[in-house]
């Protein structure tokens, strides 16, 4: 994949959709897409479209999500559910090394996946941008993540673009959407007869050249141009960013954070649905299905964790974030304002999924717009 800009438009008729699937699997992708299931739009694998989430739309509010009919034949009209890139290239849990005697010492083999060919349909301009955010935090600097590589170097993506929001969705306020600009393969914008599609890669290239397309009618670029801008005009929240990073780092002692640690369940949901949060463990465990009288051999795991967990603040004889408000104002922080320091960009891509899966409907934007009024 690479950052090209985009090529023209074609047009893709909707009864051909499949010959896009069937492309994919053709060069040996294992082809994932959004699916409803248990009442939520997960990523599964599909081999049909008519797996997809067609004439659905979910509602999405602070601690509520739902799907519904729209009565419309529409396959992408679901924004986002809980599920996002993340998963494909960062696994909530794998094994790093396996540790073997050798001798009077020991030796350690690092054990890379075997990543297969992933091809998923129907990424968001949010999530592009979150993975390009996980591919800082992961490929670059002194100590690039193999793993982490290994499953990124085998995705393609298909992008959707947004022609409607959530209304938890803030993605104009971080300048990462409605529309996919970059990071994709192919990009795609659905309308009544069809997916206007766009190559974002070589790679992209070739899988349209297997597919029977049309110019984009000028009508239909009109709509698509037309359909963005109502998606971005009509986001209900907004995130100012200009000032953030010294706003927050001015008020750590405000007293919101009372208020929200006193809502707060600490549980966690907001570190596993959103798509840049990296917290893990690492540990090592006994290496099963092998003889080991010994009990020296063993495996090094890396799982996911999250700061709002009591004992990731733990060190020998101290909590250093004892407190649920410490551990809000730990992730708020870093996720809005040292995250950049680290990094040089913001671990927030307005996808809102933070605030749809908080159980108590804790807002992060209002959040923010309360540490900004003057505390008593």
């Amino acid at each position: 994949m690479t950052g090209a800009k985009p090529a023209p438009a074609q047009f893709l008729a909707r009864a051909d959709l499949q010959r896009l699937l069937d492309a994919l699997r053709a060069r040996g992708y294992r082809v994932m897409g959004p699916v409803p299931r248990d009442g939520a739009v997960v990523f599964d694998q599909i081999r049909a479209v008519d797996e997809l989430p067609r004439g659905l739309r979910e509602v999405q509010e602070p601690g509520r999500y739902r799907t519904e009919a729209n009565g419309r034949d529409t396959f992408f009209d679901v924004v986002n559910g809980p599920g996002s890139l993340k998963p494909y290239v960062f696994a909530p849990r794998e094994q790093l090394l396996q540790v073997e005697p050798d001798g009077r010492s020991f030796r350690a083999q690092e054990t890379l996946p075997d990543a297969p060919k992933l091809a998923v349909i129907g990424v968001r301009a949010c999530d592009l941008a979150a993975l390009a955010v996980q591919d800082r935090v992961f490929l670059e600097g002194r100590y690039p993540d193999a793993h982490y590589a290994a499953r990124r170097r085998r995705l393609f993506l298909v992008a959707v673009n947004c022609t409607r929001s959530a209304s938890t969705c803030f993605c104009v306020s971080m300048a990462t959407g409605p529309e996919a600009t970059q990071g994709f393969d192919l990009a795609l914008t659905e309308q009544e007869q069809g997916f206007l599609a766009r190559a974002g890669s070589a790679e992209g290239e070739e899988v349209l050249q297997a597919l029977p397309l049309a110019p984009a009618p000028a009508e239909a670029l009109t709509r698509e141009r037309t359909s963005l801008e109502a998606c971005a005009a009509g986001m209900q929240r907004r995130l100012e960013t200009a000032d953030l990073p010294e706003m927050l780092y001015r008020n750590l002692e405000h007293p919101r954070w009372q208020d929200v640690g006193a809502r707060c369940l600490s549980c966690g949901n907001c570190t596993m649905v959103c798509p840049t949060c990296f917290c893990h463990d690492e540990r090592e465990e006994p290496l099963l299905g092998e003889p080991d009288e010994a009990g020296v051999r063993s495996v090094r795991v890396r799982e996911w964790d999250s700061c709002f967990n009591r004992d990731h603040a733990q060190v020998y004889g101290l909590n250093f974030r004892p407190q649920i408000q410490d551990r809000y104002r730990q992730w708020l922080v870093h996720k809005l304002a040292s995250w950049i320091d680290q990094f040089g960009t913001s671990g927030c891509v307005g996808c809102g999924r933070c605030i749809t899966w908080c159980p108590v409907g804790i807002d992060l934007t209002e959040e923010v717009r309360a540490l900004r009024e003057p505390s008593a």
